[in-house]
């Protein structure tokens, strides 16, 4: 199979667990440099008019040549000699590409380039050469590993673009994954929900693959997928006793039976991600059960379909059985709803630590805000209108004790307003993001001389934040 095909399909890296850096980058580089100039090298010498005998010497004397004799030549140390640790720690930095260039040079090289701490962490880039400038991969190349190496994978991930035939291609490659046990699987669309757009049946049964092969799958992300209630028992009875992460936002399919059953039975289940419509008080106290472990994470998104939508509540004394059970975890909620349909929200108290409005939201219900969350540690709001939240401001900063970030976007607070409010925050405000439109001069406090007064209250330096004008 020709490394050098010109039309592809698909692209394929190596994901890191941790992020590289700057020297391992150069490092990378100047070996795969001096890697390519070895290939010229031999290259010119095949091409020259030495005889059979004397390169067949040359290749036996080579062998003859001690680790001590290969430490140095020409002053240099030589690069087939390199350590197999080093070698992998410099091929973990090399896309997939430029590794399988690099297997060519040597045996040594190509033994590092097979080793299995190599391929344990995957993410496969799947898009579609026209509109990605990803630099691609033919998909033989991405089946000749899979085939190799499956039994190795351990983390794996898929990014997918907005065309169903790349999420054709991860189904494609999930279903081969027969050999291998997953410890983490994340199915990322990084445009529209792609994977929605497959056959029902063939998404789950390419998932089905994977949840029965994996008897150690700890950390699961499919959200914007089609796995619906029956793949999830399949999860839970080969999984049960592993999984502890499972983010799974946007699945129609799912009901609140379904993820019920996963609480029921995941008791080691650290951190959930869900839509509102999944969430209920059976499923909160299940997760507050004493056979259950204490929740770290939990995020709900609340997501209006169609305006005017009704939305179900949530009983206090669940929400306090959850507190109680798992007093430090963290609720975050992202609310998209249109202004009407607040109402079942911020009536009696919940313990949300992070909120986040992403539409426009009344003053009545940021002024519930502050009575309703006393754990609250980040708030952002988007947008509310052109009606000052001064008043709203102030009873947050008195009730929400906690309360360390804080994000404005189109709104509008008196200046007068803001100084007292970081005022009574205080120096634990440690993420003050508030764009200068935002703030009213007013008899007190102009724009000009505004941030020398939250700045001393704050304890550092603050600016508010501009709106780019090109």
């Amino acid at each position: 199979m020709s490394l050098n095909a010109q039309h592809t399909c698909y692209s394929f890296s190596v994901m890191q667990e941790n992020r590289p850096n700057h020297s391992d980058f150069v490092q990378s580089s100047f070996i795969l440099c001096r890697m390519k100039r070895g290939l010229q090298g031999n290259e010119e010498e095949d091409g020259g008019g030495t005889s059979a005998g004397p390169q067949k010497g040359l290749k036996q004397s080579r062998k003859r040549r001690t680790e001590e004799e290969c430490e140095e030549e020409e002053g240099g140390v030589r690069w087939e000699c390199l350590p197999q640790e080093i070698l992998l720690h410099i091929f973990q930095y090399l896309p997939l590409l430029d590794r399988a260039y690099a297997s060519q040079v040597c045996r040594g090289w190509n033994h590092a380039f097979h080793m299995p701490e190599l391929w344990r962490c995957f993410e496969f880039e799947l898009n579609q050469p026209a509109s990605s400038y990803l630099k691609a991969t033919h998909p033989d190349l991405i089946k000749q590993i899979i085939k190799r190496h499956s039994n190795h994978l351990q983390y794996v991930s898929f990014k997918v673009d907005s065309s169903t035939e790349s999420a054709e291609a991860a189904c494609d490659i999930l279903s081969q994954l027969v050999n291998c046990s997953l410890k983490t699987l994340g199915l990322i669309s990084t445009a529209r929900p792609s994977f929605m757009e497959l056959p029902k049946s063939h998404f789950i049964s390419a998932l089905t693959v994977v949840f029965v092969n994996s008897k150690s799958l700890s950390s699961l992300k499919i959200d914007d997928t089609p796995v619906d209630d029956p793949s999830l028992k399949v999860l839970v009875a080969n999984n049960s006793d592993t999984l502890k992460l499972l983010k799974m936002s946007s699945c129609p399919h799912v009901s609140p039976a379904g993820i019920l059953c996963v609480a029921d039975q995941c008791h080691g289940l650290r951190e959930l991600a869900l839509n509102y419509h999944l969430l209920s008080d059976e499923l909160l106290i299940s997760l507050s059960s004493e056979k259950h472990v204490h929740l770290e994470h939990l995020r709900i998104d609340v997501v209006s379909e169609n305006p005017g939508q009704h939305f179900h509540t949530i009983k206090k004394s669940s929400w306090d059985a959850m507190v109680r059970h798992s007093p430090k975890f963290n609720l975050v909620m992202y609310f998209f709803l249109y202004e009407d349909e607040f109402g079942p929200f911020f009536r009696d108290e919940i313990p949300v630590t992070h909120l986040y409005f992403g539409r426009s939201v009344s003053k009545d219900v940021l002024g519930r805000v502050g009575l309703t969350c006393p754990r609250l540690v980040e708030l952002v709001v988007c947008a509310n209108g052109l009606r000052p939240l001064d008043e709203e401001l102030i009873r947050i900063a008195q009730r929400c004790t906690q309360l360390a970030a804080i994000g404005l976007g189109e709104c509008e607070v008196s200046c007068s307003a803001f100084v007292e409010f970081v005022k009574m925050c205080g120096d634990r405000l440690t993420q003050l993001s508030i764009m200068e439109e935002v703030l009213v001069p007013d008899h007190r406090y102009g724009l000009d001389d505004i941030h020398w007064e939250v700045s001393k209250h704050l304890g550092r330096v603050w600016f508010p934040d501009m709106m780019p004008t090109w």
